[in-house]
């Protein structure tokens, strides 16, 4: 495209001029607003503008030029087969409980929030050190040759721009360039899941901050409060305008808009969720057509039907994420392992019926017990062992959280366990990702532990459907 002389803009090619009926003397900028649609239609978006008396500077980005016009993973031809990358980029007690035990235990850090507000001397450095420990190229090298064919890596809004009064600390941009590339090198796909904005959209420490009342459990989360939802809009902008860029185009394959909305408990509901859904899909489409994910708020897919679909303003690729755990009520952790593995198979149905998108099960574990330490948040104790608010004792949490410790048996049904939900989520989903790839001492939720015990079973191997829940 040759530049126009004397002049910050450029010649439109041929074939755009012919379909905007303009004459030859009308150029374009260097910074491109329009897209074609769907259909091929080229849409305006932006204004023109005169720049002499023979030209005029139109702004547009033609459909040839649109980032990511390929998508590196067709979610309605692959499955996902993916683990997360959780506890790197968000902290989670649960995770890295050593960083959460090294603080002076008077000043009640719970979640990466009071972390950086209540130590900022050394907030800083605690990160930087945990940013470049925790993961490693190796760890996603072995994670593909595993199997594996995407990686999830949650990340905070503050990783790109802070929200005003916030103590966070920067810096998390830099180490996600360095896994996709990693991912890149190693042939992993990437999908960006927006895991904590302003104010909180669920109340836990994983998405930054906590506000768990440990007398009521309950949350108070205040994302859609103020201006919370234009802020995360900014955000995702930042991110789409970056990630859908020609060099990130063959390994990020999708863009999560946000994590878990508690949508019970939002200022607004669920039009807060949908609202910015709707915006944040428009967004991401002004650069991209790469895949977008949506939370399921923690409703029935069927809620969702209708919603940003090709009958909805012609949505197109808007994947569903559910996540699936048996282990934060009393009822659930009573369970035994053989209810764990037939809950799975009950819902098979439910993933493959009244429903309108692709779904993906984002999130699930291995976990029978919620004895992992700080699971349930920084200092809160475990529905399993009795020592949560409100809960009565199953069974001692003593050896739940150390893999060497486990008998025969316990390693037998998680395998069951595990493969009951490999076989359903592959054969009525679009794919799965586990959580987590690891931690420090919650075994039951250790994709690499798991792997190393034998207990974690191959994913390469072809799924025979139905021949787990039929048995």
């Amino acid at each position: 495209m040759a530049k126009a002389k004397g002049t910050n803009c450029f010649k439109l090619p041929d074939r755009v001029r012919r379909a905007l009926n303009l004459p030859a003397t009308h150029v374009i900028t260097s910074k491109p607003r329009f897209i074609w649609s769907h259909h091929g239609i080229l849409q305006l978006l932006m204004h023109s503008q005169r720049v002499n008396s023979s030209a005029v500077c139109v702004a547009f980005r033609d459909r040839d030029g649109m980032h990511n016009k390929d998508v590196s993973f067709d979610f309605g031809q692959q499955k996902v087969r993916g683990v997360n990358i959780g506890g790197w980029l968000v902290l989670e007690p649960w995770i890295t409980t050593s960083i959460f035990q090294q603080q002076d235990q008077s000043l009640g850090i719970v979640d990466e929030y009071t972390l950086c507000q209540k130590n900022p001397d050394h907030a800083e450095g605690i990160l930087q050190d945990h940013w470049n420990n925790w993961l490693q190229e190796g760890d996603l090298q072995r994670i593909h040759d595993s199997g594996f064919n995407m990686i999830r890596i949650p990340v905070g809004y503050w990783a790109f721009k802070k929200y005003p009064g916030d103590p966070y600390v920067m810096g998390a941009q830099d180490q996600l360039d360095k896994a996709i590339g990693w991912a890149n090198s190693t042939g992993l796909k990437v999908m960006i899941d927006l895991h904590g904005v302003p104010l909180s959209q669920n109340g836990y420490d994983n998405s930054g901050q906590r506000s768990l009342n440990l007398q009521t459990t309950d949350t108070s989360p205040q994302w859609g409060s103020q201006d919370s939802v234009s802020f995360t809009l900014d955000v995702l902008g930042m991110v789409a305008d970056k990630y859908t860029q020609p060099e990130y185009s063959n390994v990020v394959s999708a863009i999560e808009l946000v994590n878990e909305p508690l949508m019970s408990k939002l200022p607004g509901g669920k039009d807060t969720v949908t609202n910015y859904y709707r915006q944040g899909y428009n967004r991401v489409r002004q650069d991209s057509d790469v895949n977008v994910i949506i939370h399921d708020g923690f409703v029935a897919a069927s809620e969702w039907n209708g919603f940003l679909v090709p009958s909805d303003n012609n949505a197109q690729r808007v994947i569903l994420d559910t996540h699936v755990y048996q282990v934060f009520s009393n009822d659930q952790v009573k369970m035994q392992p053989q209810q764990h593995r037939e809950a799975v198979c009950g819902g098979a149905s439910s993933y493959a019926q009244n429903r309108d998108k692709w779904l993906i099960v984002g999130e699930w574990t291995a976990a029978m017990t919620d004895c992992a330490p700080a699971l349930n948040g920084y200092g809160v104790g475990a529905r399993y062992d009795g020592t949560y608010p409100g809960s009565s004792y199953v069974a001692s949490c003593d050896g739940k959280n150390f893999i060497d410790t486990w008998d025969a048996q316990f390693k037998s049904d998680m395998t069951g366990y595990i493969e009951a939900q490999l076989e359903v989520y592959e054969c009525e989903t679009n794919g799965w990702i586990f959580w987590n790839f690891k931690t420090e001492a919650a075994a039951e939720w250790d994709l690499f532990r798991l792997q190393d015990a034998g207990v974690f079973p191959s994913i390469t191997e072809n799924r025979q459907c139905s021949s787990i829940c039929s048995g």
